[in-house]
């Protein structure tokens, strides 16, 4: 057998869907097998492979072992002369893996192999060829030295950013993402080390396999899409401990001696250096807006003080300093704890919940403003004009932001796309019916491009695909959508790398109901699917969620010596209000001990929709359908209603 191919997956069934499609293309005429190991994902990823893919091995596993124990299940069962491990979320060319093979052939010295990468948008991603992380490497990588000087091959030594994206070349290291290895160098070198449970395990292979006298070669004249960020997610604090704990497992692994020690304090320092860059960027990246507002609330606040002190009191003194330091902070968290509560920047541009939040707040806060001493009661009138002015400023603010992100005035509304699908007739009717089920707002459908003479099945469209690249320019289109029942991987690639990176581009696999595609290669990929979307899911819900579980505990504490009266379970009853107080439970929860595992996560619960029925008893997939309607439908009255009754 030639050619074994591995994919471990993990919670990325839609991604991988289109990899196992794009990899069943590529092996016709290969003698080859494809491995799944399925890492325990709770979205249905195993039944997705046994219905749509039977061909393929799977391994199911009950736990997650990691991307390296995983790929060795495989490996060990594995009866190729080569093995290709291969992420989840990938895209391959139809010639990607007899291209490899030939080269492979050609070069017995070659242990390893790895393809040009490119992300959703088509560029080039840097990672296709590294070199080993030195102390000297990792040094310039981790404070930037890399990123300053990325064509330096003294300071860029970590990407070889001097080497040539399209010329074959010897390299150190290749992305984990695309490993072609060849059976024998895997054996003499080893399998994957199990001590590393993600991250650095492509680095330590592809050490060890020079180590064992072969080459590892960057070979461009093949290409894949990697959608970056799919099954890891980048940018939290959890990725920085992760990805510098194995750098620490690899330095300790191959570096001794104080020059190691060195290293690793320096990998050490590296994890706290990056930790607080990505708290400061995930801290200013969710608090910018509010402290934007707060600000112009408050300048706004001073300006009126100002003005009514001269024009109602004719006196410029007339207001306490108290103000400054306590009235109008205290109107300020008033009013934006409302709009938070209210989901305003959950959403930032929805004017419903902005103006809802504010009124809100207003409301509380002449409630608030009577109980005050008379020292801390300036003017109502201030309370009223300062009201007026938020809703003035943060719906200019608003304003401002969404025509610097959307380039249009239109709270509410993103930049409406110029969309072409590329595909047969009935795939772009599938498509159209697809992005309608979703609800995807903002696309202006300009029409249909075939992929070609043979793919035509009814009217020709707006021309053919070798015209796309001046259908764009004419039509000035910004978002694509490639139909791979019509349309080969290596064509979608080839037109994505001729019109560029300001066009997003998506792909919609043959016989699904998901529409895949990625922006950026820092971003997570973009997902258009019909599956369920779950309620108690929703970031505003669970937050009203949280907050209705501590105004329920607080209302139990008021009427505390009733309870202690004529309550039967007093002792539990107090363990409970303390196991909710401090987020260890919820009031309503799920039913227990069903198996409902692609339901939303969920903290365990003092009562159930069970609870609520009293003494009927239902069976095991009643209950999980009724796990499955609290998780879609949930709003407060459910949670109230499950309460009161139980």
């Amino acid at each position: 057998m030639r050619l074994s191919v591995v994919i471990v997956n993990y919670n990325v069934r839609h991604f991988l869907e289109q990899a196992l499609g794009s990899v069943r293309r590529a092996m016709q005429g290969i003698e080859g097998e494809v491995w799944v190991v399925d890492n325990n994902s709770a979205d249905d990823s195993v039944r997705m492979v046994r219905e749509r893919f039977p061909e393929v091995k799977l391994i199911a596993n009950t736990d997650n072992p990691g991307f390296a124990v995983a790929n060795n299940q495989a490996i060990l069962q594995s009866r190729g002369e080569y093995v290709l491990l291969l992420n989840p979320d990938t895209l391959v060319e139809e010639d990607t893996f007899h291209k490899c093979l030939v080269f492979m052939d050609k070069h017995p010295e070659a242990g390893a192999l790895g393809c040009k990468l490119l992300d959703g948008s088509g560029k080039f991603l840097p990672e296709s060829k590294r070199g080993f992380p030195t102390p000297w490497v990792a040094f310039c990588k981790t404070f930037g030295l890399s990123t300053l000087f990325p064509r330096s091959p003294l300071f860029n030594r970590y990407h070889m950013g001097y080497l040539p994206e399209n010329e074959t070349a010897e390299v150190d290291v290749l992305a984990g993402c695309f490993m072609f290895l060849r059976k024998s160098a895997l054996e003499k070198s080893g399998l994957l080390d199990e001590a590393f449970f993600m991250y650095g395990e492509d680095i330590d292979l592809s050490y060890r396999i020079q180590q064992a006298g072969y080459t590892n070669y960057y070979f461009p004249e093949t290409k894949i899409i990697h959608y970056k960020g799919e099954s890891t997610k980048k940018g939290t604090l959890n990725y920085v401990r992760t990805f510098y704990q194995a750098m620490i497992i690899f330095a300790r692994k191959h570096f001794s001696g104080p020059g190691g020690g060195l290293f690793v304090l320096m990998l050490q320092a590296a994890i706290w250096f990056r930790a607080g860059l990505t708290l400061a960027r995930n801290f200013l990246g969710k608090t910018w807006l509010p402290a934007l507002d707060a600000l112009a609330i408050y300048f706004g606040l001073v300006l009126l003080k100002n003005f009514w002190a001269n024009y109602y009191y004719h006196d410029p003194t007339w207001f306490k300093t108290n103000v400054l330091w306590f009235n109008f902070p205290l109107y300020i968290l008033i009013w934006l704890g409302t709009v938070w509560l209210s989901g305003g920047y959950d959403t930032r541009y929805n004017l419903s919940r902005l103006l809802r939040g504010l009124g809100l707040g207003t409301l509380i806060l002449s409630a608030v403003y009577g109980f005050l001493d008379l020292d801390y009661r300036p003017s109502r009138a201030l309370v009223l004009m300062g009201a007026v002015w938020a809703v003035f400023v943060v719906m200019c603010i608003r304003l401002v932001a969404h025509f610097w992100e959307f380039g249009n005035f239109r709270l509410g509304r993103s930049k409406v796309k110029n969309l072409l699908v590329v595909g047969s007739e009935s795939e772009c009717e599938r498509v159209l019916g697809l992005l309608n089920r979703v609800g995807a707002e903002g696309k202006n459908f300009i029409g249909r491009v075939t992929p070609g003479p043979a793919a035509r099945g009814g009217s020709e469209g707006l021309g053919m695909a070798a015209q796309l690249s001046e259908l764009v320019r004419i039509y000035e289109a910004n978002e694509i959508i490639f139909c791979s029942k019509d349309i080969g991987s290596q064509e979608i690639m080839s037109h994505m790398a001729k019109i560029g990176p300001a066009v997003s581009y998506k792909i919609v696999p043959e016989e699904s109901l998901s529409i895949i595609g990625s922006s950026s290669k820092d971003e997570p990929g973009e997902l258009y699917t019909i599956d369920i979307r779950y309620n108690i899911a929703q970031p505003s819900h669970r937050r009203d969620k949280r907050l209705l579980d501590l105004c329920i505990c607080f209302a139990l504490l008021c009427t505390l010596p009733v309870w202690l009266l004529f309550s039967k379970k007093r002792t539990a009853l107090i363990k409970n209000w303390a196991s909710v107080v401090f987020g260890q439970k919820t009031w309503v929860g799920y039913v227990p001990n069903v198996q409902n595992t692609t339901l939303p996560s969920l903290k365990p619960g003092v009562f159930s929709p069970v609870n609520a029925l009293h003494d009927l008893k239902v069976n095991e997939e009643t209950a999980a359908r009724l796990n499955f309607f609290f998780a879609k439908d949930w709003e407060i009255e459910r949670d109230l209603t499950v309460f009161v009754k139980s």
